[in-house]
């Protein structure tokens, strides 16, 4: 039978016409042939449709149901897939598309949504069939085995090439519409199988058989049909012949791509009438050798694998095998539910790249620890210690030293050159150590280095970007967190904007000094050295007095008074030095510690915690990508 052409088509074209009228008789050659056949006549071309219902009329009865009036019932079975993991990875395939959008890029997300939009569109069609396409090269006998199977001559066949220029489908039973619209296959090449034992086979009831033309035909539009086709069906039978078998373009273009899709795969080879002797145990050997290669044969420890058999769709031999495997295949409608899988498992494939890490990344405590380590180490939280420390000491010296001592201070503090505390004043030249934003900026670099160690590269630049973007103004903060902290905030060596002498005597900029609190201890201190003064002074006074006359002589009292004074006061002193000594210790660590935490709050609220969000959301999709491929058919 031949392919109803656009010429044959129309109640007023008398070619066409004619050709219905003069063929209608015949065993398979008119052009509407493939529905059926009722008492001798064909009744699936247009003409003879026509002349059936109007017989009908005329005989009183019901015009008989025509394809296309089938073709429009609607679809009262939908894909609905047994309990299984294919509702589980579909919803977390769904899940990670939309976790990954504002990471990936859209061609990496590409294959993934095609497949979540074919999937889609598969479920909500009929479960009750399986579509199978039959796929070959040029001449290697598909249409052949494609009219073998249908048990009528539907598809041309020739030698003529390339034959078969659109899909042609032939349905086992209704409801198949839906499916076929989906497959774009048009109304005039929708066929249904020649009332004999193939057409009543319940084996087949369900099925959807799709001839398509040759994926390597000359023609390009033939060759993109056959792709669209392939990315559509449930399953698909590829016919090779003796010659072509070991094809490149067969092998790099398809099988080898869609290794994973063996369990809904059958390869024939084809024509094996032409093979004399065992020749054809041999071409088949060597063709279960290619599929090995391919990775599409069958496992060696059961793996799933594709149906390999040599059959001669001229002479029949093979055929009714065939025809019994695809029957037990259409009645354990799982062929939808297995492709779709396989889908994924190749969706899933493409996108290990980026969602699959090396090693265990993540953010330890001691790259906290140590990024806490560097900012404080930035902001000068030891430094501004130690400034506090010695501010303790300076304070407990001012109030419990002698009073010759304390005048000599301030003669000092008067700006004299060459004094101790302007000397210990001086700030470190700038090219001798790193500037404060220098050091926020090392510290930001290497715990994002940290963190992204191992991620994949999309994971790892937008944990990059995310310690970056937190770290901009990181520096200025820490400087106003030093000021609320309440302790001597350090220099910006090279470049800060804080002056030494602020940085030293504990005064925050344009402030005013801050005063360490005095222990309870400190105004008997304080009397003491009060008291030795007075007995210095008490004892030089009478002394003087009796230099002078005014007093009795004795140098040994007033001597002794003076003496007592005089090495008391640098006794009460040096006590109070010692007894400071924890105190004013204890002082600089607590200004330290509290200098430590305000930068560690801020380098966490400001780099850490949105590196951890990464993180987190990158073990999201971490998550969904294993429950994805969890449950893989095809051990990808």
């Amino acid at each position: 039978m031949t392919a109803v052409t656009d010429e044959d088509q129309g109640p007023g074209n008398v070619k066409g016409e004619g050709k219905s009228r003069g063929r209608g008789a015949g065993v398979g050659t008119s052009d509407g042939a493939g529905a059926g056949r009722k008492d001798g006549r064909w009744d699936d071309g247009l003409i003879a449709r026509r002349a059936a219902a109007a017989e009908a009329r005329e005989a009183g009865e019901s015009a008989p149901r025509t394809p296309d009036q089938d073709e429009a019932q609607p679809q009262v079975e939908a894909y609905a897939p047994a309990d299984g993991p294919l509702p589980t990875r579909l919803d977390a395939l769904r899940e990670l598309v939309g976790l990954s959008r504002a990471r990936l890029d859209r061609d990496t997300l590409a294959e993934a949504g095609r497949v979540l939009d074919e999937a889609a569109a598969r479920q909500r069609l009929s479960s009750r069939h399986t579509v199978i396409a039959i796929a070959g090269a040029t001449g290697s006998g598909k249409s052949t085995l494609f009219n073998a199977l249908a048990g009528a001559p539907i598809s041309d066949t020739g030698l003529r090439r390339p034959t078969t220029s659109q899909p042609i489908a032939c349905s086992w039973t209704d409801g198949a519409a839906g499916l076929l619209d989906r497959l774009a296959v048009p109304g005039r090449l929708r066929r249904r199988p020649h009332p004999g034992p193939a057409a009543f086979d319940e084996a087949l009831q369900g099925l959807v058989l799709v001839d398509l033309p040759d994926h390597d035909s000359a023609a390009t539009e033939h060759r993109d049909q056959v792709d669209r086709v392939l990315a559509l069906v449930d399953a698909v039978i590829w016919v090779v012949d003796p010659e072509k078998y070991a094809d490149a373009a067969l092998h790099e273009r398809y099988l080898r791509p869609l290794a994973g899709h063996a369990e809904v795969t059958f390869v024939v080879l084809n024509q094996t009438d032409r093979l004399p002797g065992e020749a054809a145990d041999l071409v088949l050997d060597d063709l279960r050798r290619l599929l090995d290669e391919d990775g599409i044969a069958l496992g060696e420890h059961g793996e799933p694998g594709a149906t390999v058999m040599s059959l001669s769709a001229l002479t029949g031999d093979g055929v009714p095998e065939l025809r019994e495997m695809v029957g037990r295949f259409v009645q354990d409608r799982t062929a939808a539910t297995r492709r779709l899988s396989a889908d994924i498992d190749a969706a899933a494939a493409r996108l290990r790249p980026v969602y699959v890490a090396e090693g265990r990344p993540g953010l330890g405590e001691r790259a906290r620890e140590e990024f806490t380590d560097r900012l404080a180490e930035a902001v000068g939280a030891a430094a501004a210690g130690q400034a506090a420390e010695r501010e303790w000491r300076r304070n407990a010296s001012r109030a419990c030293g002698t009073p010759w001592l304390r005048l000599w201070r301030w003669y000092e503090n008067r700006g004299l050159p060459g004094s101790l505390d302007r000397m210990g004043q001086a700030l470190t030249p700038p090219e001798e150590e790193l500037t404060a934003r220098q050091r926020v900026e090392q510290a930001v670099r290497i715990v994002a280095d940290d963190a992204a160690d191992g991620l994949p590269g999309p994971w790892a630049q937008a944990v990059r970007e995310a310690a970056f973007t937190g770290a901009q103004g990181l520096p200025e903060a820490l400087d106003e967190l030093a000021v609320k902290a309440g302790v001597p905030a350090p220099s910006k060596r090279g470049g800060g904007t804080e002056t030494g002498r602020d940085a030293v005597a504990g005064t925050p900029p344009g402030g005013r000094p801050a005063k360490p609190p005095r222990p309870k201890w400190w105004p008997a201190a304080v009397l003491a050295q009060v008291s030795m003064t007075l007995l210095q002074i008490f004892g030089g006074l009478w002394l003087v007095g009796q230099i002078i006359g005014v007093l009795e002589p004795g140098l040994v009292t007033p001597a002794l008074i003076m003496l007592a004074g005089v090495v008391g006061g640098p006794l009460v002193e040096w006590s109070c030095a010692a007894a400071i000594r924890g105190p004013a210790r204890r002082y600089g660590q607590d200004a330290e510690r509290r200098l430590r935490e305000a930068a560690a709050g801020c380098g966490r609220a400001r780099v850490l915690d949105p590196v951890a969000a990464e993180l987190v959301r990158y073990r999201e999709v971490r998550e969904r990508y294993v429950t994805v491929t969890e449950f893989s058919t095809t051990g990808r």
